[in-house]
């Protein structure tokens, strides 16, 4: 029984080791999801279409490519920012 008791104080008596923090590095993604390249009217075309037709679809496909652009820029930006934080 002293023995028992022995063990128990010795067990006590010396201090649990400090917790250590240890940054490792991880790699996420930036990008979750992509956006979809929108269908150009201008590649549906057929070789023989006139120069009003591919001028009038290079027309409605400026929109659709702006919009595509912005999008794109919007994820790069995000991932240029998720970058200078886990700079920091």
């Amino acid at each position: 029984m002293k023995w028992m008791l022995v063990l128990v104080l010795v067990g006590c008596g010396s201090a649990p080791p400090a917790p250590q923090h240890v940054d490792v590095p991880v790699f996420t993604p930036c990008v979750k999801t992509m956006s979809q390249r929108p269908a150009y009217e201008f590649d549906q075309l057929t070789p023989a279409a006139t120069d009003g037709e591919i001028v009038l679809a290079l027309a409605r496909d400026w929109t659709r490519g702006r919009k595509y652009e912005m999008e794109l820029e919007a994820v790069i930006a995000g991932c240029v920012l998720l970058g200078e934080k886990a700079e920091r």
